[in-house]
């Protein structure tokens, strides 16, 4: 494993968890990126502040840290950008496909016990297990 790293994947996963029981618990809502994002455009004006502030917040967050930490930002992709956009507009696809995404379903449906979202991320997941597999030792990008 090259990229073990347990402590900030622990401290991650918590503010994850903190974040998604703080909006459950302030706002009602549920911490789904995919939906927030959507509902940011659609949503009638009096749901939209809550949308945009936590948006704001995924793009603040990692430029704070960065003034303080400019090396947690450096990032090196082992893939291509053509690469890395065609696995975007897959995510996108499979958001859409799924009704929702990893963060909505993973995060807060499954600690809801919802049916649907625990197999949602059992596809998520072995679909992401099966497309590294293929691209790893089968095209061997």
């Amino acid at each position: 494993m090259e990229n073990f790293t347990p402590v900030s994947a622990t401290l991650g996963g918590a503010l994850i968890g903190l974040s998604a029981v703080w909006l459950m618990a302030s706002a009602g809502r549920i911490a789904g990126i995919s939906g927030i994002l959507g509902g940011a455009f659609t949503a009638g004006q009096s749901d939209r502040l809550w949308r945009w502030t936590f948006l704001a917040g995924l793009i603040a967050a990692p430029l704070l840290i960065g003034l303080f930490r400019p090396d947690f930002l450096n990032i090196n992709f082992p893939v291509s950008t053509p690469m890395i956009i065609a696995a975007g507009i897959l995510v996108g696809f499979g958001t859409q496909l799924g009704n929702g995404c990893t963060s909505g379903h993973g995060v807060c449906g499954n600690a809801r016990l919802s049916m649907r979202s625990i197999l949602a991320t059992l596809t998520f997941m072995a679909t992401g297990i099966a497309t590294v597999f293929v691209v790893r030792h089968l095209i061997g990008a």
